[in-house]
């Protein structure tokens, strides 16, 4: 049999049952695509995270149920928790590399921080199934539809955020991944939601992604670096948000927050 190290963390939760879960999977060296996306399956998350050792330092993959993607924030912040806080390794920080490049997780105080890559979003002629799959009209938005990756959609409150009622099945036959919905809020500078069954990801709890676009969206209409964010799905998550600028680069953004241990434990696998 191969037994591999298993987590199983709630990422941006300030406590337990709260946030985004995730798996981890510590492995000793690469594994196979098809058995990864046979574990992501039957873990049943929105993410399963797959972190080893090589030559060039920590590698880092995430699969949803039915895909492999290129980039997962909740997930490389729950793998950040497993090998700075659990496994012990990298002192305060680790960088895995991935599909996205260079990813950056570190821990300050109770909180890890992820530093990814800016996304903003630009004006697009959006697919016209969008706002009807997403159950919208044109008067429940503030400004164009934009889009970098995912769509975004900025809504004109919270009221209006919580009351977006997807059809998930038509959303499956809209162009593009997944769609955020976004809009300002009185506690927090801005509140989300973030729909992708294309992905087997009908709402995600939390989504660190995400907010590689909410970030220099938010950051330029509040004229704001810092800002707090929470993502209003029902297990509900907080984010806190930085926007970097960098001069001859692409700009970053750090996505912050809490973590906590669920499960571990180890798979054992047929050799």
């Amino acid at each position: 049999m191969q037994s591999i190290k298993f987590y199983q963390i709630d990422a941006f939760a300030e406590r337990l049952f709260s946030g985004n879960p995730a798996a981890v999977c510590v492995l000793d060296e690469p594994m196979a695509n098809d058995l990864c996306q046979a574990i992501a399956a039957e873990n049943n998350l929105s993410e399963t995270a797959f972190v080893h050792l090589g030559v060039d330092g920590w590698q880092i993959r995430w699969f949803t149920p039915s895909d492999e993607v290129e980039l997962c924030g909740h997930a490389t912040l729950a793998a950040g928790f497993v090998l700075i806080e659990l496994e012990r390794v990298g002192g305060q920080s680790i960088e895995f590399g991935s599909a996205s490049g260079p990813l950056t997780v570190s821990r300050e105080g109770g909180d890890y921080w992820l530093d990814f890559p800016a996304w903003p979003p630009v004006e697009v002629d959006a697919d016209a199934r969008l706002l009807p799959a997403l159950g919208l009209s044109e008067q429940d938005l503030y400004g164009p539809v934009m889009m970098n990756n995912d769509y975004l959609l900025v809504l004109k409150d919270r009221a209006a955020l919580r009351a977006t009622t997807p059809d998930f099945t038509r959303l499956l036959e809209v162009e593009g991944r997944g769609a955020i919905v976004t809009a300002p809020d009185d506690d927090y500078d801005f509140v989300s939601r973030f729909f992708a069954p294309k992905v087997g990801v009908n709402e995600d709890p939390v989504t660190g992604s995400a907010h590689c676009l909410l970030i220099p969206y938010w950051s330029k209409r509040l004229n704001k670096v810092s800002l707090r964010a929470y993502q209003a799905s029902a297990r509900g998550g907080a984010v806190k948000c930085q926007m970097v600028e960098v001069t001859g680069g692409q700009n970053r953004v750090l996505i912050g927050g809490q973590a906590q241990l669920y499960l571990a434990g180890r798979l054992q696998l047929p050799s």
